[in-house]
């Protein structure tokens, strides 16, 4: 069974707009490393006075520069991490309980680097101001999705799921690569309508992919339907090549197996006018 690490484990493939924020920035690093010497001896309190005024790709750079910087930094709760938090993310995020199981600043800041992605979706879809609950737009026969920033190649990850308004006839999450489609005409299972991507779907529990129904799931007689408002955690181990499912603290078995060796972004699909999904990423699943 898993529960929610704040680290995130193995090495992210990023979408392009992921990747772009997430160059370290070689001016901030020559500096970091230039004033490495004087910077080494100055107090702790001072060093996350200067921290907090950077931006995450130089604190990135400034956690390498040596040791004592690296343990001032080491802190997820700290004035560095409160301060960039408060700047990066809206409080319309940080006020609501959409973050609530993301203890550290750090954290959060974690889950917004992997979001659904506002570039990386249907054209009908849309990601609000809290950066991380996509709004599906009242488009008649369309089936709409969006892909997560981050992608993954390694390590084993878990995300939390759940819809805010009705399923509709399809509502799916899971997985994809960056060859899946994000729209298609009509109301269908467009997670799993591939061999590009891998999908629950949460009304009538069927698993899909490459076009078929490979089952139902989880496996067990009368398995209780989704509920509006119930965080699903999904885990993706990509060392095991497996993708499972969680529903509050009961593991409901894996879903997927023999996954590729290829980029796989957390992924949903819509059909609902008006409709709303949310994504956190919660980092590295611990067994438990």
């Amino acid at each position: 069974m898993s529960g929610a690490a704040g680290g995130v484990g193995g090495s992210p493939c990023l979408g392009a707009a992921a990747a772009a924020s997430s160059c370290s920035s070689s001016a901030g690093s020559t500096y970091a490393a230039a004033t490495a010497g004087v910077a080494g001896r100055l107090q702790a309190r001072v060093l996350e006075h200067i921290f907090s005024y950077l931006e995450l790709a130089d604190l990135m750079s400034c956690s390498l520069v040596c040791w004592h910087w690296n343990n001032v930094l080491a802190d997820e709760n700290s004035e560095v991490w409160r301060s960039l938090c408060s700047r990066t993310l809206g409080d319309e995020a940080l006020r609501s309980d959409v973050l609530c199981n993301l203890p550290t600043y750090k954290g959060k800041l974690k889950a917004f680097q992997h979001a659904l992605s506002s570039h990386d979706c249907s054209r009908n879809v849309y990601v609000k101001k809290n950066g991380f609950t996509l709004h599906r737009n009242p488009i008649a026969q369309s089936t709409d999705g969006a892909r997560g920033k981050i992608g993954f190649m390694e390590g084993r990850h878990a995300w939390e799921i759940w819809w805010e308004g009705p399923l509709g006839t399809v509502a799916v999450i899971g997985i994809a690569t960056k060859r899946a489609a994000m729209q298609c005409q009509g109301y269908v299972a467009l997670l799993g309508s591939d061999d590009q991507s891998w999908g629950w779907n949460l009304v009538d529990n069927n698993l899909l992919h490459n076009g078929e129904v490979s089952g139902n799931f989880p496996q067990c007689n009368n398995a209780p339907k989704y509920q509006i408002g119930e965080r699903i955690r999904v885990i993706l181990d990509m060392d095991d090549k497996t993708l499972a499912f969680e529903r509050g603290f009961e593991f409901l078995g894996v879903a997927f197996r023999g996954l590729p060796k290829a980029c796989l972004f957390p992924a949903v699909s819509a059909v609902y006018g008006n409709t709303e999904v949310t994504m956190v990423y919660l980092g590295k699943p611990l067994d438990g």
